[in-house]
């Protein structure tokens, strides 16, 4: 690398050099430049380009996925207390509005976000499908 590219320059030769080292530096500079926007253009394309409906859709999913998940566990619960006659008439009544108005709006939520049943059923690897 040149010693001192900054210094005074009083000889024609030496000016000639300092154009040269002056030109090296320039496209070196310009060369950086384009692989730093080759490199944000790549990312901006790849893996990193996140698109605002797919994340609200997957949140979405996510959420619902969840919300149905508690919801079946909520049932199971309900249907258990029923078997064993730990639920008054009016229990099993508010519990049924309760399940039928929250199957509403989760169907609700799944037209708003493009969603079908079968999306909902995440699959766990080893232990099987979650729903």
């Amino acid at each position: 690398m040149p010693e001192n590219i900054f210094k005074t320059i009083k000889d024609p030769d030496e000016a000639s050099d300092a154009a040269n080292r002056s030109d090296f530096f320039k496209s070196y500079n310009c060369d950086v430049d384009n692989k730093q926007s080759r490199a944000k253009n790549n990312a901006t394309k790849g893996k990193l380009d996140i698109d605002k409906d797919d994340v609200a859709k997957g949140l979405g999913k996510l959420v619902l996925t969840v919300v149905e998940f508690l919801r079946e566990l909520m049932e199971r619960q309900a249907i258990r207390r029923m078997d064993n006659s730990s639920l008054t008439d009016e229990e099993i009544n508010n519990l049924g509005d309760t399940f039928e108005q929250l199957n509403e709006k989760i169907d609700e939520l799944k037209k708003f976000f493009g969603i079908e049943d079968d999306d909902l059923n995440i699959d766990l690897g080893p232990l099987g499908k979650l729903l």
